[in-house]
């Protein structure tokens, strides 16, 4: 559609709407302005409804994690009393020289032991001094390449805690080792007044965190868990997941984020997080929200704020169209009487005429315009259908004159040498083409007449070329009762003859072939002839061309036309062609029987 088209149809749209009745103005007016109304106010209402429970969630969660910031560090700070008690209460007022520390720190250990996994002092050079409850080193197991032994000597003023690890530097006599987090200190050991650097290693057991996060995720929206300074994950209720790589987690830029309430998208999923520092140690816990979560346990919200909606709508529509369908009426009358127009039935008399002085006008306005519109209609189709007939018969009834001449003459020729028997054959072939070219003025015949037709023809051509080429047939008899349209292989044929074998001395080769494949009917015609340029094979199909001299004049156009006209497009001629080695025509039909072609309404 160009711009003039666009503007006028704009212009019919403006002048219709004019000349709407003002009983449908006001009432279309009424329902778009009620309806918009409703709209907004619902939009506002369920929208700060929504907004409410975010701050809520985050208000409860908030709480959580204040309450579970409390309970870590209660339970952080009694660890660090343990090490404080050891180291100030113990280690401080012994001398190492003469004096073990192993009493004190099983004493300890055995009022502490459900927090704690144990507990070890250790020299700087690596050496242990004491640990409970177990005070063998396993083999192999040097103290100084370990993790918590470099971290602690290099903070040297505080203490360092370490991710969740399992313990298994001490000889277990049950062969258990546990999940732990190690509180490490710097401490100064005495050795008859002389000074020397030592570690001790509080191990807490790491289960207690572990049930102070599950509790705190069994309940509430979202979930809760546990990083360190560096991003490294403490705890997750997902934790296996995630070090499998089943599950992703956002902790490297929960890091970076200061104590508060944030808003994130994380692998296309927008959630709130609160973020809360826990003393000491620098660890960090996330409350992740997922806002599809907190809107999520609104479905009664909804589902009631869509029933108010649906059934005010209804409503005002419903009135609405109560007070329309009075004005209108006839109006919609003379609609529905329309509509066969709109289907192609042009029946003057199906016109409404009625309601007031205006409708009954335009009624009969309309009626006088589809009586002359279907006269018209009447004349241009019988004049196209004529038209079409007289050119595929036409078509059809062509036989280029140069052939008859030449058959002919051959003929003549025949009579002339005494070769009766081969004369009589060439003109029993040559009335047999006549015969079904003329077909009784049927544009339908089946295979077998057409396969008949093409061998009547190229008994012809044999002669006249003096077997300068072989022929073969080769159609499956099941689908010989199945129907075609005349004239469409014998042209196939013919283009074969003079545009390829014919120019042969010799070996030409011609091949017919008819089977059924996938449902439908394709009948080949295969030559060895030169093949046609890739140019030339392109336009083939696309432009109508007429003959020159040789062959029927029924072009390959034509052809492929005339299977569409009939079948639809979903059937018709292609043609396969490589330059030296040959050219293969296939037409593809569909399989139906002349019963069930003439039963169907489809003879054209």
């Amino acid at each position: 559609m160009n711009l003039k088209d666009l503007k006028n149809q704009l212009e019919r749209v403006k002048r219709a709407s004019k000349r709407r009745s003002i009983q449908l103005i006001i009432s279309l007016s009424f329902t778009l302005v009620s309806i918009a109304s409703m709209t907004f106010l619902t939009f506002a209402f369920y929208t700060s409804y929504i907004n409410k429970a975010k701050e809520n969630a985050i208000e409860d969660n908030t709480q959580i994690i204040n309450q579970i910031s409390w309970n870590l560090n209660t339970y952080l700070r009694n660890m660090m009393g343990i090490s404080d008690s050891m180291y100030y209460n113990v280690i401080k007022n012994l001398d190492l020289t003469s004096d073990t520390m192993n009493k004190e720190m099983d004493l300890l250990y055995e009022a502490n032991r459900d927090n704690l996994i144990s507990i070890a002092c250790v020299s700087q050079d690596g050496a242990l001094i004491s640990a409970a409850p177990v005070a063998t080193r396993k083999p192999g197991v040097d103290f100084v390449d370990q993790k918590w032994f470099s971290e602690t000597e290099n903070q040297i003023e505080n203490f360092y805690f370490s991710t969740p690890h399992v313990q298994n530097m001490f000889v277990s006599s049950n062969y258990r080792y546990y999940w732990v987090v190690s509180l490490g200190r710097s401490v100064d050991l005495n050795y008859m007044g002389h000074s020397r650097k030592g570690i001790l290693l509080v191990d807490m057991n790491y289960s207690a965190i572990e049930q102070m996060f599950a509790k705190v995720n069994e309940s509430g929206t979202g979930y809760v868990y546990l990083i360190d300074s560096d991003g490294t994950i403490i705890f997750h209720p997902k934790q296996k997941a995630i070090y499998t790589g089943l599950y992703d987690e956002n902790n490297l830029v929960a890091a970076e984020y200061d104590d508060g309430n944030y808003i994130e998208s994380f692998n296309g999923q927008k959630r709130a997080i609160i973020v809360k520092t826990v003393g000491y140690t620098g660890w960090k816990i996330i409350s992740v929200i997922p806002t599809n979560e907190i809107t999520g346990d609104y479905n009664e919200l909804n589902a009631f704020l869509l029933i108010i909606i649906t059934v005010t709508v209804f409503l005002i529509v419903f009135g609405n169209i109560i007070i329309s369908k009075i004005v209108t009426k006839p109006v919609r009358n003379l609609a529905d009487s329309l509509k066969s127009i709109e289907d192609g039935r042009f029946n003057e008399e199906d016109i409404f005429i009625g309601g007031s002085h205006e409708i009954r006008h335009l009624g009969r306005t309309i009626k006088s315009l589809v009586s002359q519109m279907q006269k018209m209609m009447d004349e241009r189709v019988a004049e196209q259908k004529d038209k079409r007939k007289s050119e595929l018969d036409a078509l059809q009834a062509q036989i280029n004159p140069h052939f008859l001449y030449n058959t002919l003459d051959s003929v003549v020729w025949m009579i002339e040498a005494e070769k009766y028997p081969e004369a009589i054959s060439m003109i029993t072939s040559l009335a047999s083409l006549f015969r079904i070219s003329l077909s009784k003025g049927n544009n339908i015949i089946t295979i077998k007449d057409e396969i008949t037709h093409a061998k009547n023809y190229l008994a012809i051509q044999k002669v006249r070329y003096k077997n300068r080429f072989e022929a073969t047939i080769n159609v499956d008899p099941a689908i010989e009762n199945c129907i075609t349209i005349k004239l469409i292989i014998q042209p196939l044929i013919e283009n074969a003859i003079y545009h390829a074998v014919g120019e042969l001395d010799d070996d030409g080769m011609i091949e017919v072939n008819g089977y059924e494949k996938d449902g439908d009917i394709f009948i080949e015609v295969i030559d060895n002839g030169m093949g046609i340029p890739p140019e030339t094979l392109e336009n083939l199909l696309k432009e109508k061309s007429t003959s020159k001299g040789k062959g029927s004049g029924i072009g390959l156009w034509n052809i492929n036309q005339r299977i569409n006209l009939y079948f639809k497009e979903d059937y018709g001629l292609k043609i396969y062609s490589e330059l030296d080695e040959g050219t293969k025509a296939v037409i593809h039909l569909p399989k139906m029987t002349m019963e069930e072609y003439k039963g169907g309404g489809n003879e054209k």
